[in-house]
C-alpha cells in the first residue's frame, strides 16, 4: 500500500505593526521548507487568500501557497495593516503609504527568520504588492533572497490606470472625468469630489486620495534597476489589468531577470481561453477554478534553481 505523505502544516503568526499587530497564515509541508516566500497582496482591501469584499473571490494567494507547500516550499499569506485580521495594527487602513507596507514585509521577514530559520526571504509581489516588494528590498536587500513578481505593473501607476480606464468600455460616459482625477493627483493635488460622478467615488475617494498621490509617484522599472538580486517576471497574456509591455519593461531594466509569459493567464493567475472580457472577469470570482497552467512551475523551477544561491 503506497504511503500517503503527510500534509503540509498551517500556522498563523504575528509580526509587530505601527498600532497593533499585523497576522498571517504560514504554510509549510510537513516535512520541512529550505526555502520560505512571503506572498504580498495586491492594491485595495485584498486579504491574504487574495479574496476582497469588492466581488474578488479567486483565492489566488491560497492556491499559490497550496501549489508552494506541495513544491516543499514555505510561504507565509498576510492581511494588510489595517485590514481583516491586521485591523489592529492601524485605526485607518488608508493613512498609509508604500513605504509603511514596505516596513511590514521587513517586519514580517524578521518573523519567518525567528520562525524558519530562513538565512532569507523570497518576496512574491502580486500586482501591487510587486511594488511593495521593490521598495522593500530597496532599503534592505540582504534580508530577501529575491524576487517574484506577478502580473507588476511597469510603469507609474498613474499610467496604468489611465489605460485600465480607457480599455472598459463600461467607463465612456465617466472617462474625460476619470483622467482628469488621475492627472490631478499625479500632479501631487487633491480633487474636490463633491460633484464627482459617483461611479467615480470608490476609485478617488477622499480617504485614499493621499494613497494614490503616493504610489503615482513610484516607477517600479527605475526601482527594480537598482536590485541585484535574482528575479523572476510573470506576466499572463490575458491580463486586463497589467499588459505585457509592464513585463517587458520590467525585464528591459533587469536584463539578467528571468521573464515568464504565460498565455491564457489572467490578472488573478487563472486560465482564461477567450478574449471576452466577461469571461475573463468571471475568473475572479471562482476559488474552485485552479491556477493557470506554468504558474506554479514558473516560480518553483525559478525557486529550485536559485536554492543554492543563498
Amino acid at each position: 500500500m503506497p504511503a500517503v505523505s503527510a500534509e503540509p502544516v498551517e500556522t498563523i503568526l504575528t509580526a509587530p505593526g505601527p498600532e497593533g499587530l499585523l497576522e498571517g497564515t504560514l504554510l509549510k509541508p510537513a516535512e520541512g521548507a529550505g526555502q520560505v516566500v512571503l506572498i504580498i497582496p495586491g492594491s485595495g482591501p485584498t486579504d491574504r487568500n487574495g479574496n476582497s469584499p469588492y466581488g474578488v473571490r479567486a483565492a489566488t494567494y491560497r492556491l499559490l501557497a497550496e501549489g508552494l507547500a506541495d513544491a516543499g516550499i514555505a510561504s507565509l499569506r498576510i492581511d494588510k495593516r489595517g485590514m481583516f485580521a491586521s485591523r489592529a495594527a492601524l485605526a485607518d487602513p488608508n493613512a498609509v503609504t508604500v513605504a509603511d507596507y514596505a516596513d511590514d514585509v521587513r517586519a514580517w521577514a524578521a518573523v519567518l527568520q525567528e520562525r524558519t530559520g530562513a538565512a532569507c526571504t523570497w518576496l512574491l509581489g502580486h500586482s501591487e504588492g510587486g511594488l511593495v516588494a521593490l521598495a522593500a528590498v530597496e532599503q534592505t536587500a540582504d534580508d530577501f533572497c529575491g524576487l517574484i513578481l506577478a502580473a507588476t505593473h511597469g510603469r507609474p501607476f498613474a499610467e496604468v490606470l489611465k489605460e485600465q480606464l480607457m480599455a472598459n468600455p463600461h467607463n465612456a460616459a465617466v472617462l474625460d472625468e476619470a483622467l482628469r482625477a488621475v492627472g490631478v493627483l499625479e500632479a501631487g493635488r487633491r480633487i474636490d469630489t463633491r460633484s464627482m460622478d459617483p461611479a467615480l467615488l470608490p476609485l478617488f475617494h477622499p480617504s485614499v486620495q493621499g494613497y494614490l498621490m503616493d504610489l503615482f509617484a513610484y516607477d517600479p522599472a527605475a526601482l527594480l534597476h537598482l536590485y541585484s538580486g535574482p528575479v523572476l517576471i510573470l506576466q499572463g497574456a490575458r491580463d486586463i489589468q497589467v499588459s505585457e509591455a509592464d513585463a517587458r519593461r520590467l525585464s528591459a531594466s533587469a536584463p539578467a531577470a528571468t521573464l515568464r509569459l504565460l498565455a491564457d493567464t489572467n490578472h488573478v493567475l487563472k486560465e482564461v481561453r477567450s478574449p471576452d472580457r466577461a469571461v475573463n472577469q468571471a475568473a475572479y470570482t471562482d476559488p474552485d477554478l485552479p491556477l493557470a497552467p506554468g504558474v506554479l512551475d514558473s516560480i518553483t523551477d525559478f525557486l529550485k534553481a536559485q536554492s543554492g544561491n543563498r
